[in-house]
């Protein structure tokens, strides 16, 4: 067998979504797992939509989730230009080989009379597709209309009969030609249209698998078509069912975030979402849910994708990465962190030592508790700020208490006078205090919480002293007598 090259294609016209990420991953898996090639094709050809700014979002998501790849932006390649924008003379040089075989013809059809046609094909029940008006114009006509100023369009005659996609994962699917119109493969601008370029591209770039998703199966008969008309070897194909929500809908914005750089934004772990992208539409057997990255290279292949439609289920990637990030180095969380409380200006986005120390302290209290990167701001933002704002009904449960004033009253001097100020220490005055005044632990506990965080939940409290330090847990303690 020759060697597997694969490619993945995206067209740079906005962020890499959950789709397109998933379907990158199959094909590096695929590659990696073969000892194969991954190529990185920018198909730009969209001149309108196509950006700039979203080329480098594209990879630096690739780069984000640890997909790389062997050929193709930045890293070069023997099969380049790898931008489609660059390769405009090479889409016409095989246009040209197929109007000299006949397999194509100029139409000079213009978007109007094409859109009355369809109108006029559709009152009269037949189908609205091309109707070839073009194919057969003489010498003579085709020079009338180049007269009246008439830039043609490139069109694909389409044999009688049928075309079979022998498919990977779906097995075998036919298509009958008669159901496909006469295709346009190069524009009047002179730009090739996706069914075109794709072919050329993939065979010259030496592609022996196509890995994409479903929504391209109608797509295929018109490449065989011409892969055939050009004398390029078939690659083999492999359609991968579509991602729906948890609706049974097409995955949309509806559903959540679906970019790669929301879920990166929002403290997603880069290995978390590749295991839980994988899952969507494969599975090595009926129990395992956790892979590490080389085990997935070991194990993955086509023969265990499945056909039917993926779900997305948020709840199943957010418990996911929370086993990630209880997996995770404590300093590898704490960098990450750093941005995240940074951004929401509760640390500078350069730490003083006191500033790292207390990041370093705060992430191993909640590592058990986050689900998120980004859930350390909202569960540890009191140990940032100078004061708390309240939880209202935190407060009417646990500050309202009559016997509330006399125990902060009575606490803050002891806490004051506590050395060394550290959890064995606290507590040790905390339950005695409790004890001396007939209460049980949670009643002083409980108050206490509130008065320095702000809420009813947190991590332990004695840890959050520690963490707070005495001179913040006094003044707390202290505005909190102010509040009642």
């Amino acid at each position: 067998m020759s060697e597997v090259r694969v490619r993945f294609a995206p067209s740079p016209t906005g962020y890499l979504h959950v789709g397109g990420a998933r379907t990158v991953l199959f094909n590096w898996l695929f590659a990696r797992h073969a000892g194969g090639v991954m190529v990185l094709r920018i198909e730009d050809t969209d001149v309108e939509r196509s950006t700039e700014t979203s080329v480098d979002a594209i990879i630096d998501s690739l780069k984000w989730l640890g997909l790389d790849w062997d050929e193709g932006p930045i890293v070069g390649g023997d099969y380049g230009p790898y931008f489609q924008s660059e390769r405009l003379d090479i889409y016409r040089e095989y246009a040209d080989k197929l109007i000299k075989s006949g397999y194509a013809y100029p139409c000079y059809c213009t978007p109007e009379e094409l859109n009355e046609a369809r109108k006029a094909a559709m009152k009269q029940g037949r189908p609205p597709g091309y109707s070839g008006r073009c194919r057969d114009l003489s010498p003579e006509e085709r020079r009338s209309k180049e007269a009246e100023g008439r830039q043609p369009a490139l069109r694909f005659k389409v044999a009688e009969g049928e075309t079979v996609v022998n498919d990977l994962v779906r097995g075998d699917v036919v298509f009958r030609n008669e159901f496909i119109e006469d295709f346009v493969i190069l524009k009047s601008d002179g730009y090739p249209t996706y069914n075109f370029a794709v072919v050329v591209d993939d065979a010259l770039m030496r592609i022996t698998h196509v890995i994409r998703a479903d929504e391209h199966l109608p797509n295929t008969p018109k490449q065989i078509m011409m892969y055939e008309a050009l004398g390029f070897e078939l690659p083999e194909f492999a359609h991968v069912s579509m991602i729906l929500g948890k609706d049974k809908t097409k995955l949309s914005k509806r559903h959540g975030a679906t970019s790669v750089t929301q879920y990166r934004d929002a403290g997603y772990l880069p290995d978390a979402l590749v295991n839980y992208l994988v899952l969507l539409g494969w599975a090595y057997d009926a129990e395992q849910q956790i892979f590490g990255r080389e085990e997935l290279i070991e194990k993955f292949t086509l023969d265990k994708v499945s056909k039917n439609p993926a779900i997305f289920d948020p709840d199943k990637l957010l418990w996911m990465n929370g086993y990630y990030i209880r997996e995770t180095e404590n300093d590898t969380l704490v960098e990450l962190a750093i941005d995240h409380l940074a951004n929401a200006g509760l640390i500078s986005s350069e730490p003083s030592h006191e500033e790292l120390t207390k990041t370093q302290a705060v992430v191993a209290i909640l590592k058990e508790r986050i689900r998120t990167v980004s859930d350390i701001v909202d569960q540890g933002d009191f140990f940032f700020t100078e004061d708390v704002a309240f939880d209202e009904e935190a407060f009417q449960k646990f500050l309202t208490r009559d016997y509330v004033p006399e125990t902060f009253k009575a606490l803050k001097p002891r806490l004051e006078a506590t050395s060394p100020f550290n959890k064995q220490t606290v507590e040790k005055v905390i339950r005695g205090y409790a004890k001396e005044v007939g209460r049980k632990a949670g009643e002083v506990i409980h108050p206490l919480r509130v008065a320095l965080t702000g809420r009813s939940v947190s991590p332990g409290i004695f840890e959050v002293i520690e963490i707070l330090g005495k001179d913040t847990c006094c003044r707390r303690i202290n505005s909190a007598l102010k509040s009642l």
